[in-house]
């Protein structure tokens, strides 16, 4: 797989859980059915509760466009995109949905599908052009005036602080290992806090942040694209303390605030049952997913490594631990596809951090790293989308449910979960958007989620990833994930079957619509 395939698939499913008990990953819930999917009765009978909030997500980089107007800094996205041969096609987020001057139409197209919240994320540069000092008014007057438009159409604000557009001036200062970074992000989630806090009492500090460490600085398929582990470990721990610190300057700034989280996580699935599977599937789960809420809600990190943690290497000091907790009122997370894992703990390591394949490792021998040794795979069981992520359902509720557990049933919001299909408008269909499968992906992934509720889950909104067709990172405008199509040659948006349909499913709380 060449890296822009890595890094397609790695923004939808780069997490893991592993699951404890219940069916191996191998035998499907129902067994006569195709591997993988639910039955339609399932879908006829489920319901969600009076009050659950409907509701799609987005990004600064991949719908706002203006990337250089009204004192906007340069991103590493920005630096990243104008870079030849980092994106499919040659073509950047420039102009991406021009959101930035096209906003009010998107609300009303919102509106128009009963949308209920909108998590929308803010471009820090837009707000400090080099990271740090007085903030931009202009860039604040305009999230200002995004905000006070979803209110008047009855739809709740959702921000993150943060989805991957670094200013390219702190990323010459070190970027996310450079552990100063942390009282950088924590000075800008304040501002935000103080101008927009009146009216956003939803935050998250960051979009993905494994993510962010790892497909940065370790993989290096996204910007700015380093290859080493040690940096991918320091950046995870400044990742870790600019949460905290975000959480208590937005508290500070704002007494309405609560402060939850956007984390990638996908359930993945010992190999086999044995207890090495068992316990690489555990480390997977450890680092991959709940790195950073088990050091926000408990100041410390899990069990994510083979042996003693690597905390020199990390750049841990004497009293991180109190720094690193900020208990979140509410837990954020994605939902995608699912990995299968085995262990590599008993292997001589040869990896010498190689990172390609399926965005996890490079298969050499001893896994994908030296600390916490295990392979990961992307099963292809059952059917896969255009975007070439397995379509897998029952994922949800084990994810849902093991979350719930572990974490003493906080209140959970989905932040994002949908699926990659190329549909179009059909000329023998006047125009329409018969988007068929992408449909039915969400009657069986909110079915499961419906179930997950039915059995003591505390969720309260969905997010579908995402309201219209947008810049899709290293794959440019070949990705279309959207409820609403985007003609990128002239803007114009048409909703698709699918955004119709998702538009009853709000209104009505169920999925037979």
């Amino acid at each position: 797989m060449n890296r822009r395939q890595f890094a397609a698939r790695s923004i939808a499913a780069a997490a893991g859980a592993a699951l404890y008990h219940g069916q191996s990953y191998a035998a499907p819930l129902f067994a006569d059915r195709t591997p993988g999917s639910v039955p339609e009765s399932l879908i006829q009978q489920a319901r969600f509760p009076e009050g659950f909030l409907w509701g799609t997500a987005t990004a600064s980089y991949q719908v706002e466009g203006a990337w250089n107007a009204d004192g906007k800094g340069e991103s590493i996205w920005d630096r990243f995109t104008h870079t030849r041969g980092k994106v499919r096609g040659g073509v950047t987020g420039d102009v991406a949905c021009d959101q930035y001057h096209l906003y009010s139409q998107d609300i009303a197209l919102a509106k128009r599908l009963n949308q209920k919240s909108y998590r929308f994320s803010i471009s820090w540069p837009r707000i400090q052009p080099v990271g740090t000092g007085a903030p931009n008014m202009k860039g604040l007057d305009h999230y200002g005036r995004l905000v006070d438009a979803l209110l008047e159409a009855g739809i709740r604000p959702w921000c993150t602080m943060y989805h991957w557009d670094l200013p390219q001036a702190l990323e010459d200062r070190g970027g996310w290992p450079n552990r100063d970074l942390a009282g950088y992000f924590a000075d800008y989630a304040g501002i935000l806090a103080k101008h927009l806090g009146d009216r956003i009492t939803v935050w998250a500090p960051f979009n993905m942040p494994w993510a962010i460490a790892f497909m940065g600085y370790a993989a290096g398929a996204f910007p700015p694209c380093r290859t080493s582990f040690s940096d991918f470990l320091k950046a995870a721990h400044t990742l870790a303390l600019a949460q905290a610190e975000a959480h208590r300057a937005v508290k500070a700034a704002s007494p309405k605030a609560t402060v939850g989280s956007a984390y990638e996580m996908a359930p993945a699935y010992p190999k086999t049952d044995s207890d090495d599977d068992r316990a690489a599937a555990a480390r997977y789960h450890a680092m991959n997913n709940v790195f950073f809420l088990e050091a926000a809600m408990h100041g410390r990190y899990p069990k994510a490594f083979v042996g003693e943690p690597p905390y020199e290497l990390m750049g841990f000091k004497a009293g991180d631990e109190k720094l690193l907790y900020a208990p979140l009122d509410w837990v954020g997370f994605h939902y995608y596809t699912r990995r299968i894992v085995s262990d590599a703990s008993k292997e001589r390591f040869l990896g010498g951090g190689n990172f390609s394949g399926t965005e996890i490792e490079s298969n050499a021998p001893g896994g994908r790293d030296p600390y916490t040794r295990f392979r990961a795979a992307m099963p292809t069981e059952g059917p896969l989308t255009d975007a070439g992520l397995e379509v897998w359902p029952r994922g949800m509720y084990d994810l849902v449910t093991q979350i719930s557990r572990e974490y003493n049933h906080p209140i959970i919001e989905i932040t994002e979960s949908g699926c990659g299909y190329l549909d179009g408008p059909e000329e023998e269909e006047k125009g329409r958007i018969p988007d068929g499968r992408r449909i039915q992906w969400y009657r069986e992934v909110l079915a499961e989620l419906a179930r997950a509720i039915t059995d003591g889950a505390r969720v309260r909104a969905f997010h579908a990833w995402t309201l219209l067709d947008n810049f899709q990172w290293a794959e440019g405008y070949t990705e279309r994930y959207g409820l609403i199509y985007t003609d990128f040659r002239n803007q114009k948006r048409t909703i698709k079957d699918s955004g119709f349909w998702y538009g009853r499913v709000a209104a009505s709380n169920r999925l037979n619509v």
